[in-house]
């Protein structure tokens, strides 16, 4: 788990690796155990690195190796790099360091750009070739390891991070509009390519990207499973479904084991969470450290879920550690939480991710997380309305939009709005592609594919690695998603949703983290924003730099102000939140 960094030139000219440096050393959060530059004529690549796999120097990066010409930086982890590194030695193929670096050059010099196929891990990596001077980039499946990047018709940068790139200077900061319509309306989420700058982009996961020396690009989409039911096994029972689950997941869990120091896990005492602490019993893990979070109540809602955590701690013997964060320290960490993000997150999870992975990161490395589970078997509340659409695309603007066109021209200031309802076609055009049998498969192909990577794995990613701790996701296993994808929606749907999943459950967990009201990372404050809060957003929104932007109407703020409480989303979110944390992010680097 690493920071990435690099320029490509293609004028003919050597590339900048002073600018490289700079995007190397924004990065340095991400990675603070080793860092490294190298120029090479027209590409220079630059690595922060956190050592998990292969502790030594000779996994440093970046890494070359002279002998097949080639040379890369990588973020991530490859799960199974040892079968891997056995299968390429039977190859023929000799090693001089004992890490997953390593064996991602082998593979790609033994299979090309097909060796990501064969990963099970999380990735984003550039290779050049010194022989053709093409450069390969490439991003896991589901874009767990972020991969940002600004393009001119003479060179491209790429870095981890958004702001790396503007450490480098050169990007264009002007607000793109479409992104400003789907970050309004799509719940803060701006599908790749696009971020919420019009200079700079983002690779969109499952995809190879190939560049020649001359800045010819092509593309390849290596993974797309489909959400549809398999012949000859619509009679597969519940229970077959559950036992096959249980064990997918079991092996997900176990892969993600891997490392050469200890791995815990982010407990918040929900069933996600509380079953990989129950599997990871099973493979024998004592002494397992687990951490939950809570904050102080707010308006009447509770800030933890501490009885939840602290029975799963108490079941398997974990040595567990509970974190309360009293709002006097939520109020100063906001703007290291906001400035840490790579593109503007409106969810409170936010920052209970950042000051957990704070607290996390003095105890250990390595952490498994519960994310991905509910796009993945259907547990949010929205899929049960879709089981009977007609309309999918209708029905799931309803649920899940914050606000419609319409109602988003009334809010937005003149010169802000884009011309069409860019978030709705957007969704249509997702939501309509074929290989998905039911309006619920649909929906759930959206959320996994294109939601969840710009919201909950981006805000892990995000949030644990400004503190240089990896978080791996167990149930964002392709694996276990490819199995999941083909049950019928009504088993996951069953139990007012993750019916399947609940189902393995029971057979490692206690009944009580099941059988309860689902629950989150609860941030009350900033959903209920008042005081000290309210005159934080309140001072933002009014600041010079906002006013000079206007990009939001004065008598609609105004009704924000007024009455913050009254304006919440159909997903339970603050309006208010939203256009604060929009402006708070740009302000935050300088925008």
């Amino acid at each position: 788990m690493c920071g990435i960094a690099g320029e490509i030139r293609f004028d003919g000219t050597f590339a900048d690796a002073n600018a490289v440096s700079r995007m190397t050393e924004a990065l340095a959060p991400r990675g603070p155990d080793g860092s490294g530059v190298i120029a090479q004529g027209p590409v220079a690549f630059g690595h922060r690195r956190l050592k998990i796999i292969d502790l030594s120097n000779k996994a440093g990066q970046p890494m070359t190796d002279p002998e097949l010409g080639l040379t890369i930086v990588f973020n991530g982890c490859i799960y199974n790099y040892p079968e891997l590194r056995a299968e390429l030695e039977a190859k023929g193929y000799r090693f001089f360091s004992h890490g997953d670096t390593e064996v991602i050059l082998k593979a790609f010099h033994a299979w090309g750009d097909a060796c990501v196929e064969r990963f099970h891990g999380m990735f984003a990596f550039a290779i050049v070739d010194r022989d053709s001077g093409i450069v390969t980039l490439a991003r896991d499946r589901f874009g767990i390891k972020p991969l940002y990047y600004a393009e001119t018709d003479k060179a491209l940068r790429f870095a981890s991070t958004l702001p790396a790139l503007l450490e480098a200077g050169d990007v264009d900061t002007a607000i793109d509009l479409a992104a400003l319509h789907t970050y309004m309306t799509f719940h803060a989420v701006v599908p790749p390519p696009r971020t919420i700058l019009k200079g700079v982009r983002k690779l969109p996961p499952a995809t190879i990207r190939r560049l020649t020396p001359d800045g010819a690009t092509t593309d390849r989409v290596y993974w797309a499973p489909p959400y549809d039911r398999i012949p000859g096994e619509g009679n597969v029972s519940r229970e077959e479904w559950r036992d096959r689950v249980l064990e997918a997941l079991r092996t997900a869990v176990r892969r993600r084991m891997v490392a050469d120091v200890p791995v815990g896990v982010l407990l918040s005492g929900g069933v996600d969470s509380s079953v990989i602490v129950g599997l990871l019993a099973e493979e024998g893990q004592t002494g397992l450290s687990t951490f939950s979070i809570g904050f102080e109540e707010a308006k009447g809602e509770k800030g933890d879920e501490f009885v939840y955590s602290d029975l799963i701690a108490k079941t398997f013997s974990t040595d567990h550690h509970k974190i309360f964060v009293p709002s006097s320290d939520l109020m100063a960490a906001l703007p290291e939480t906001i400035h840490a993000m790579s593109e503007p997150m409106v969810s409170y999870d936010n920052i209970g991710f950042y000051l957990l992975s704070r607290e996390v990161s003095k105890h250990i490395k390595v952490v498994q997380s519960g994310q991905g589970a509910d796009e993945i078997f259907g547990g949010y509340h929205w899929y049960p309305p879709l089981a009977s659409s007609n309309d999918v695309v209708s029905d799931y603007a309803r649920v899940f939009f914050d606000r419609s066109h319409q109602t988003l021209k009334t809010q937005l200031a003149d010169g802000w709005i884009a011309d069409t309802d860019v978030s709705r076609d957007l969704v249509a055009e997702h939501l309509m592609r074929p290989g998905a049998a039911t309006p619920v498969d649909r929906a759930l192909r959206l959320d996994s594919q294109v939601m969840l990577v710009d919201d909950p794995v981006k805000r892990v990613d995000n949030m644990t690695m400004a503190w240089g701790l990896e978080a791996r996701v167990p149930f964002l296993d392709h694996e276990l998603v490819e199995l999941a994808a083909t049950i019928p929606p009504d088993f996951k749907l069953a139990e007012n949703g993750k019916g399947v999943l609940k189902d393995a459950a029971r057979l490692v967990v206690p009944s009580e983290v099941i059988d309860r009201k689902k629950g989150y990372f609860p941030v009350p404050q900033l959903k209920y924003i008042d005081g000290p809060y309210l005159d934080l957003v309140r001072d933002a929104l009014g600041s010079r730099a906002a006013r000079e932007r206007g990009m939001f109407r004065g008598e609609y703020l105004e009704s924000l102000f007024t009455e913050p409480t009254e304006h919440i989303t159909p997903l339970q979110g603050s309006e208010l939140w939203q256009v604060a944390l929009l402006e708070m992010w740009l302000q935050s680097h300088g925008i």
